[in-house]
């Protein structure tokens, strides 16, 4: 069983944790306590006192034997896990999953008309359109462009997390490196909230395998929204681009456009300018 399709069966146990392996006693005003922990972070124990749950109730929640726990008891385990607004969303939709509340939806994979379109009015700026799980669904040729080297893989193997882990150029195209891997790698996981195909479990047994890097962001359970940010990259062809980030929703299965701008008559802009001369010319 790869570690996707095991996280299937008590993915909230396994985010709780995750979560309180995290947070230092000392973090919340509590003691430390005198000899050595036998586990990093918060005891069961101590987090069930500061949750306002009885112990035999926090463990039965963190081993999937209790399935319906109520939005008092999640909002108090936020609180004491020190959960930000992103986790503690996907806290709720993984209470909301293991009690069958959650919506069931398959990826669609469809880029309408319309979608397509934009892309193309949207040059010279990079754009491309992804699922839930990261596959370039569909991309205008300077969405590819920017990505360097990802054109060169056939179109089924399009992702850009994997793209972050596998492929050499990314190594150098993303200066800050880790952060880009941290980020993927949490928008990765809150994606796994409603996933219900295989495409996630593969995905995430491949890059186990192939990159201890990756291994280790996916048991932090870390999660994050990604609209807009700012990125730096060192592209091969053009130089440094310093550009804004933009994500947005264009179906309820997670399908997301995203968007790299620059303000027309800056250096970035010229640069995004000769990087569509060279998407051209390839």
């Amino acid at each position: 069983m790869t570690d996707g399709q095991a996280s299937t069966r008590n993915a909230l146990g396994e985010f709780l944790r995750a979560r309180r392996a995290r947070v230092q006693p000392t973090d919340l005003g509590l003691p430390q306590g005198t000899g050595n922990r036998r586990t990093p972070g918060l005891r069961r124990e101590e987090l069930a006192a500061l949750s306002g749950v009885s112990v035999d109730y926090y463990i039965r929640l963190e081993q999937g034997k209790e399935q319906h726990p109520s939005g008092a008891v999640l909002t108090a385990l936020a609180r004491a896990l020190r959960l930000d607004e992103d986790a503690r969303d996907h806290l709720f939709a993984l209470a909301d999953r293991l009690a069958g509340r959650a919506p069931q939806r398959r990826a669609d994979n469809t880029v309408r008309a319309g979608i397509r379109q934009l892309l193309e009015t949207l040059r010279p700026c990079p754009a491309y359109v992804r699922n839930r799980t990261n596959d370039i669904l569909a991309a205008n040729p300077e969405g590819l462009a920017l990505l360097a080297g990802i054109a060169e893989w056939p179109q089924e193997r399009r992702n850009t997390t994997r793209y972050l882990f596998r492929h050499p150029i990314a190594r150098t195209l993303y200066p800050d490196w880790m952060h880009a891997a941290r980020m993927s790698v949490a928008q990765l996981r809150a994606a796994s909230i409603g996933d219900q195909d295989d495409a996630l479990a593969s995905l995430v047994a491949e890059l186990t395998e192939a990159s201890p890097e990756f291994a280790e962001l996916w048991q932090r359970h870390d999660v994050q929204h990604r609209r807009t940010e700012r990125k730096t990259l060192q592209h091969p062809v053009v130089g440094t681009l310093n550009l804004m980030y933009e994500s947005l929703d264009v179906a309820p299965d997670g399908t997301r456009l995203g968007v790299y701008q620059a303000a027309p008559g800056t250096p970035d802009h010229e640069a995004l300018t000769l990087l569509s001369l060279a998407a051209g010319a390839a």
